[in-house]
């Protein structure tokens, strides 16, 4: 529910759709704009062909989609979301998410997933924020796309030191079995949904995680890809 009904999240006008919390034109701010590679997310020349990172060396992960990149007005909302304990941000920003998405389906033929699933929380810490913010966004894309979703897919089974501050060695190594998969998935087309994909060794482990688990193939949704 927004505080203020009917007012966009980002420039405070008159909403046409009250719902939707974001008008269009801060949606067109927000867009990604420039050419990235639609299997890391990355800048590159050509957004329907992997680049050539992703050519000599690609992650486990077969697409990405991302909104924006990491940068205001997009990154301030994710950080109210997160650390001001803004739940009500969740259904705007999962709106962004699904224009992403439905938009890679017509530009690049992106196929929907069997299920989704969000980025599991140690416990210690859902508590002290009171929610995860992954799960809210995954709630409302569910319900959209069609797809299934259970929170109880992936547990995190172990504390691990806040990414954030970390280089990508240590994100790697920080990360090693910290999640369990509690559910089968064979055969199964995944997506991992996030807010903010940085170096990508979260969502690295846990679509190896996925893979191991027997799934098909795994796909990546998040609000921001840093560049």
């Amino acid at each position: 529910m927004l505080t203020a009904p009917g007012l966009c999240w980002l420039c405070r006008m008159p909403l046409a759709l009250p719902r939707s919390g974001i008008c269009s034109i801060c949606r067109r701010t927000v867009r990604l704009t420039e050419s990235v590679c639609p299997q890391c997310g990355l800048p590159a020349a050509s957004p329907l062909l992997p680049c050539g990172r992703c050519l000599q060396k690609p992650p486990p992960w077969q697409r990405l989609v991302a909104v924006s990149a990491y940068a205001p007005p997009l990154s301030t909302l994710i950080h109210q979301l997160k650390f001001s304990r803004r739940p009500e941000l969740a259904a705007a920003l999962a709106r962004l998410q699904l224009l992403a998405i439905l938009d890679a389906r017509r530009t690049t033929r992106l196929v929907l997933p069997d299920r989704i699933v969000s980025v599991p929380l140690y416990s210690r810490r859902q508590w002290q924020r009171g929610f995860n913010q992954s799960d809210l966004l995954c709630l409302p894309l569910a319900r959209w796309l069609g797809c299934r979703y259970a929170s109880n897919t992936l547990t995190r089974i172990r504390p691990a030191l806040t990414q954030h501050f970390l280089s990508a060695r240590r994100r790697r190594s920080n990360l090693k079995n910290a999640f369990r998969l509690e559910l089968p998935l064979d055969g199964l087309h995944m997506a991992i949904v996030d807010d903010v994909v940085t170096t990508g060794s979260t969502v690295a482990e846990i679509t190896r995680l996925l893979l191991q688990g027997g799934a098909a193939t795994v796909q990546v949704w998040c609000l921001c890809r840093t560049l």
